[in-house]
Order: C-alpha cells, then sequence, then structure tokens
C-alpha cells in the first residue's frame, strides 16, 4: 500500500490548494508559506443576518484564497475538498460546539449542477461533516436557477434575486431542528438569509451558519 502511495504520488503529486506548489513532506492542504501567508479570521469571525444567527468562516475571501476558492468553485479543483472540509470542520468545533442538531448546505439550481457537474457546498458539508464524526444532510432544493449572485449588484438586489428559489425536501427533518448551513463563501449573507428563511417557515428552531470564507466589510 506504500508503495502505490508513493507512486502516486510521484505521478500526480499533491498542491498547495492557495499557491499551487508541490507540498513537501509533511505538508497537508498547504505549504508552510501559506499557512502564514492567508488572511484568518479571528475566532471565525462571526456575523449574524437576517434569519441565521451566526454565521462563522476560518478565512477572509481574498487574495490567495479567494483564487482557490474560484478554482474550487469553477474550475473543477475539488481534490482540495477534503482540505477545506478540514478547516470548515475546525472551525465549526471552535465556535459553534453544541449549536446544531444536523448539517446541510445551500444547494445548486438543477441547471447550474449539470452545467459545473458538481456541487461545491455539498462537497464541503460533506467533508466536514465526516470531520465531525458526523453526516451532512440534503434539506433544501433550488427549485429556480437565477443569475449568480455575485454580479447581481446591491444588496438589495441580491435579496430581491434569490427570493423564493428554496424549498424544503423533508419537513420532519427540519421541524425543531437547530441547523448547521454550510456554503462556500459569505459576501452580503442574501443566499444564507434565505436558506435559513426558508428552513425556519418550515419549523426550524435555529440555524448557524459556517462559510469557508467571508468578505472584510
Amino acid at each position: 500500500m506504500g508503495f502505490f502511495s508513493e507512486m502516486l504520488d510521484l505521478l500526480y503529486p499533491q498542491r498547495c490548494a492557495f499557491c499551487r506548489k508541490v507540498l513537501k513532506k509533511g505538508e497537508h492542504g498547504m505549504c508552510k508559506k501559506c499557512e502564514t501567508k492567508i488572511s484568518r479570521t479571528r475566532a471565525g469571525g462571526s456575523q449574524s443576518g437576517d434569519f441565521f444567527s451566526c454565521c462563522v468562516s476560518p478565512l477572509y475571501y481574498e487574495n490567495e484564497v479567494r483564487d482557490a476558492l474560484l478554482r474550487f468553485k469553477f474550475n473543477d479543483a475539488t481534490v482540495h475538498a477534503k482540505f477545506f472540509g478540514s478547516l470548515l470542520a475546525e472551525c465549526v468545533s471552535e465556535n459553534l460546539k453544541g449549536r446544531y442538531d444536523i448539517i446541510t448546505w445551500v444547494p445548486l439550481s438543477r441547471t447550474r449542477l449539470k452545467k459545473r457537474g458538481y456541487d461545491q457546498a455539498m462537497l464541503l458539508a460533506m467533508s466536514a461533516a465526516l470531520k465531525l464524526d458526523d453526516v451532512a444532510v440534503e434539506l433544501l432544493k433550488k427549485h429556480t436557477d437565477v443569475p449568480a449572485q455575485s454580479g447581481v449588484g446591491s444588496a438589495e438586489k441580491r435579496r430581491a434575486n434569490i427570493s423564493g428559489v428554496y424549498e424544503v425536501t423533508d419537513e420532519e427533518l427540519v421541524r425543531g431542528r437547530r441547523i448547521l448551513l454550510i456554503d462556500d463563501i459569505i459576501t452580503s449573507g442574501a443566499t444564507l438569509s434565505e436558506c435559513a428563511k426558508t428552513l425556519k417557515y418550515c419549523g426550524a428552531e435555529e440555524v448557524v451558519c459556517c462559510t469557508l470564507a467571508r468578505s472584510r466589510e
């Protein structure tokens, strides 16, 4: 087994999720240089929003982190899902322990999923849940495809763009539960708020969130 692992490492060397340099022995997920360079939040950079109690994120969405997430989201860099999930799991353990009963994610529409080929938030949620010795469950469905939030404009326009596009897949799983909602990035918070609203309207007791990165403002 060790021989084949070594061969795979030679043929397909693991690279830093942020700078893409080949990792040295003992490095996992990111190189030592990026470990000291990337911008981390303090105490999860907690923020609140409409319908969700708080959202924590281990990283700031800028520079190498922004580039890495764009590759992960749009360029099939799914190999980093396990590492990103470990960052999420660590942030959840440090800031949200005991505050949720079930883990889910912000889903893509069927149209977007077919085009992209994978749901990056689902990969993050499943990877994080595995690290937390838990499972992630599909609780939401995006029934309407709308323009990407990043290109819509103001926070008000983002809220309008995403309004009413989600539905709960199983109300019995939601009712009375405290839910941990996972996504890749939080900027205005409009998407998380809309998902949280949908969950709470179906009886969720509380919604807390964790994203891999957040904007500074």
